[in-house]
């Protein structure tokens, strides 16, 4: 963060400062919770659903904290702890993320990237973030901080010599991303897909692109926006995009007739899960890449990425080199692991909607084919609920069943009341035997892969998170205890 003075900070915030010179300055972190209070940092003592943080005030301030933002004045035997009084903490935390950004770009060159979707904004950001970081220093969030208070906290970290600020905005409701890009105004927005992933929150696909569509109208003159290409709900987004807003597309399918594009031809999934394609940037020669992300869900991700980084002036050679050596930097996405025991995991279970199953489930197929180089091997997908999907949940888990017969899974283990008609589904398209199961709990999935799994199957885990399939996932991979 920018060096202010508490009394800069007041002044933004509109509160009032107890027991503190309003000339201190504030040249440490911005935190949220008390635990990770170093000397110098500001702790923000938000009201969560289970605690209030102005309970910890006195332990953080205790850690070194020079300042407290509460929405009343901390006091410990009778004495005021240094603080920042408000209406609303998390309120505040936004508006002195704001503060900061805007000070930023009065006095620097600091673009910010803005990056939402139904899937893909994790791996989109870390990938952005990559690709930018050796044109200058980058800040990006680690997870998926993508809410009121992660926006603002990553925010925060950005100081005078950062050239790049990603960050990856979610919505929950209308007006999620509105909100988030009044407090940090995007230069550059990027649109990745409308799914269905939050049809039960939004109530229609419809709504769901109406939410989405706020981060890329909140573009001024000179942003840019980019906008994929192959679905028509993105596309149709330059309708809410401001005049003098430049957009650059990106198509996974390399058929767009739209300009200026970043497209992919010759699109391979190979037997190892790494997808093959050749690279079109504007202005660039075409360029072989094999990424090193796996699933051919990834090629879109990397277009969108590599479009952000190409606006940003990274050269097309440096582009081409990072996509083929950058993996997955956030844990249970299309992580791979060999285990101890033989068995290889693909633990993809952090997130799920039906495009990213789909994809998911192509990745394990295609490894377990073979190829010239390696020998078939057995797959066996363990499924979980997908969850916000609404009125068409069992519709969309039904779809699911099927294509794991499709592809000829070996073994498909549906897990948990919601995840049902992937069973079912996979009974009713032929799958016999033991080649699907249902149970009820995790508990339950782990005892039949105890007894199932052999030495060189590969073992797919892909939930929503509530699902709790991940853990299982670090279980069988012989990680457990790693989050």
């Amino acid at each position: 963060m920018k060096n202010f003075s508490a009394q800069e900070a007041a002044a933004a915030l509109k509160g009032d400062l107890y027991a503190i010179d309003p000339a201190t300055r504030l040249a440490g972190s911005v935190v949220t919770d008390s635990r990770e209070v170093a000397p110098g940092d500001v702790y923000v003592a938000r009201r969560g659903e289970s605690a209030d943080g102005l309970d910890f005030a006195p332990a953080a301030v205790a850690a070194g904290a020079v300042l407290v933002i509460s929405e009343a004045v901390p006091v410990v035997d009778g004495e005021q702890l240094p603080s920042l009084v408000v209406p609303d903490a998390t309120a505040a935390l936004g508006q002195l993320a704001r503060l900061n950004v805007e000070a930023l770009r009065a006095e620097g060159d600091l673009t910010v990237i803005a990056i939402t979707g139904s899937a893909g904004k994790t791996t989109v950001k870390d990938l952005t973030a990559d690709l930018l970081s050796a044109a200058g220093e980058t800040i990006w969030p680690p997870n998926s901080y993508n809410n009121e208070v992660g926006v603002p906290l990553t925010a925060l970290r950005a100081g005078p010599e950062t050239r790049f600020l990603v960050l990856e905005m979610g919505a929950r409701t209308m007006g999620n991303l509105a909100y988030l890009t009044s407090l940090v105004r995007p230069d550059i927005g990027v649109e990745l897909v409308v799914g269905t992933a939050h049809s039960g929150v939004f109530g229609s696909i419809e709504n769901t692109a109406r939410a989405k569509s706020e981060l890329v109208a909140a573009l001024t003159e000179g942003g840019r926006a980019v906008l994929n290409a192959d679905d028509p709900r993105v596309a149709a987004m330059t309708d809410v995009l401001a005049p003098g807003v430049e957009t650059l597309w990106f198509s996974a399918s390399g058929e767009t007739d739209r300009t200026p594009a970043v497209r992919a031809t010759d699109v391979t999934t190979r037997a190892s899960g790494r997808t093959s394609f050749t690279l079109h940037l504007p202005g660039a020669e075409p360029a072989p890449i094999e990424l090193a992300l796996l699933g051919e869900h990834h090629v879109a991700n990397a277009l969108a990425a590599s479009a952000v980084a190409h606006l940003c002036g990274v050269p097309a050679k440096a582009i081409a080199t990072t996509l083929q050596i950058s993996g997955a930097q956030s844990r249970w996405r299309m992580e791979l692991i060999d285990s101890p025991s033989g068995v290889t995991v693909l633990n993809d279970a952090y997130n799920a909607n039906p495009d990213s199953m789909r994809a998911a489930l192509k990745a394990l197929a295609a490894m377990g084919r073979g190829d010239g180089e390696s020998a078939p091997r057995r797959t066996v997908a363990v499924l979980g609920e997908m969850l916000e999907l609404g009125e068409d949940s069992i519709a969309l888990h039904d779809e699911v069943g099927r294509l794991v017969v499709r592809l000829n899974i070996s073994l498909t283990i549906a897990v948990g009341e919601g995840a049902k008609p992937i069973y079912q589904a996979a009974n009713l398209e032929g799958s016999w035997g033991n080649e699907a199961a249902w149970v009820p709990t995790v508990s339950e999935a782990r005892d039949m892969l105890n007894s199932e799994l052999k030495p060189g199957d590969i073992v797919l885990f892909k939930s929503s998170r509530d699902a709790g399939l991940r853990y299982l996932g670090d279980e069988i991979a012989g990680v457990s205890g790693v989050q």
